[in-house]
């Protein structure tokens, strides 16, 4: 089937590499959860469309004004603008690619938006997404190789950036220093890692945990072309979990909000 994750990666090639420091992947991710919610799940589309409720991006989470939900959906307030104390959908995508050793800081921004957004309303519904990246070397374009072309921008994008995600290997040479290195046992320790955040099912909302959390692996390296492996080596069924994970998102926000 056809994933909004999917989606994801056709922008990462058409754009040449995964840019982790830009909200392009999350917003792709987002955008389309919510549009399959709308195709398949009636109560939610008719409280979009009389706007019962409304949908934003980048909301400040409550307690921290540094932190943004990546997607909120909720009752607006008076004044039309988001009402943390109204959220009946959040959603929060990252992803652990240029190195797995940043698993942790992920991890932990996925913990405080759980506890800002059901410790403010508890029903509240929480999807969590996660590219793991599974290459062993990734070209770090966004953090190193931006860098040295800051002042050579054209540059970059006549000499680098057509070759960058079209299999051309020589790129690992010529800029060997802006390569993050990952062991081969790192994705599935980053699976394992993630697994650890607390769910819950659809009427455990007395419990505070994600609704549903997506585990997604990707091959990005941003030389060779991206890819989302069906099958892969962590036993993951995404075309499976997700449609999961849609039927399980209509059924509690029909059973809290509309019964």
């Amino acid at each position: 089937m056809n994933t909004p994750f999917d989606a994801a990666i056709a922008e990462i090639a058409r754009a040449g590499y995964h840019n982790h420091r830009l909200e392009t992947h999350s917003d792709l991710v987002s955008d389309g959860i919510v549009a399959d919610l709308k195709e398949s799940c009636e109560v939610f589309r008719k409280d979009v469309e009389q706007g019962v409720v409304s949908i934003w991006k980048n909301v400040a989470s409550p307690g921290d004004r540094e932190r943004k939900v990546d997607l909120f959906v909720g009752e607006p307030n008076a004044q039309g603008e988001p009402d943390i104390t109204k959220v009946r959908i959040a959603i929060e995508n990252k992803s652990v690619i240029t190195a797995h050793r940043n698993r942790t800081n992920r991890f932990d921004d996925l913990s405080k938006v759980l506890a800002a957004v059901q410790g403010t309303r508890p029903e509240a519904l929480l999807i969590a997404t996660v590219l793991v990246g599974l290459a062993d070397r990734v070209l770090n374009i966004p953090d190193h190789v931006h860098k040295l072309y800051r002042s050579r921008k054209e540059e970059f994008a006549s000499g680098v950036l057509p070759r960058l995600s079209t299999g051309d290997e020589s790129l690992f040479e010529e800029f060997s220093w802006a390569i993050s290195n990952n062991r081969p046992n790192d994705p599935a320790k980053t699976v394992q890692l993630f697994r650890t955040l607390p769910t819950r099912g659809p009427a455990q909302t007395h419990m505070v945990g994600y609704d549903s959390l997506l585990l997604v692996p990707v091959y990005i390296d941003n030389v060779h072309p991206p890819t989302l492996p069906r099958p892969n080596a962590l036993g993951i069924d995404v075309d499976a979990d997700y449609r999961e994970c849609i039927a399980k998102t209509c059924r509690a926000y029909t059973a809290r909000y509309h019964m």
